[in-house]
């Protein structure tokens, strides 16, 4: 009987070590959150923040997970970072308080409060934004989102793309409007590792 006792909790262990939810921080080489905004009804401005760090924990088994990111407002970069005849950048006023208001609000953190599912594969991911000081839900759809080996160094690693808009004047940001779109589509791509 100890013997048997003994067979299923060694055949037990390794179930229960694949179960358990396994914590991966994002690789700041590879995870950038990326923006789109209208511009004056005429065409698209592209951006991104070059600085963001966050987890995510993950039990596939279970189909639960969590996500918290946290953006660094001052590394915003449309690609107009300093101009040559003296006049303010873009990026410039970007982190003023017409718009980020880096100088206050050092980073947007946006923290997941449910991950959800289709079969196996995660559908979106609802939480909450806190942008300017002001905290509302955000849902992002989720475009991919995987587990497993590295293809070429073989060590576990998470992967995503996630996409989801939101609407800057319900965070107070409300320069430009409509000139400036209100809407600001957001999508973030990210490679995470166990920590």
């Amino acid at each position: 009987m100890s013997r048997l006792l003994s067979v299923l909790l060694a055949l037990a262990c390794p179930l229960s070590v694949l179960a358990a939810p396994q914590t991966y921080a994002f690789d700041q080489m590879h995870s950038f959150p990326n923006f789109t905004i209208n511009h004056l009804g005429m065409t698209n401005i592209h951006g991104r923040f070059d600085r963001m760090s966050g987890t995510v924990v993950f039990d596939q088994a279970a189909r639960t997970g969590s996500l918290e990111a946290k953006v660094v407002t001052a590394s915003v970069n449309t690609g107009d970072a300093k101009r040559t005849d003296g006049a303010r950048s873009r990026d410039e006023h970007l982190r003023s308080a017409d718009f980020f208001n880096s100088a206050e609000f050092p980073e947007v953190v946006y923290k997941s409060t449910r991950f959800n599912f289709s079969g196996d594969k995660v559908e979106s991911i609802e939480g909450n934004l806190t942008l300017l000081g002001v905290t509302k839900p955000l849902k992002f759809n989720v475009s991919s989102f995987s587990c497993g080996p590295h293809p070429f160094n073989k060590k576990p690693m998470c992967g995503a793309n996630v996409e989801g808009t939101v609407k800057r004047s319900e965070f107070g940001m409300k320069y430009g409007v409509p000139g400036i779109s209100d809407d600001v589509k957001l999508t973030i791509s990210l490679e995470a590792y166990p920590q």
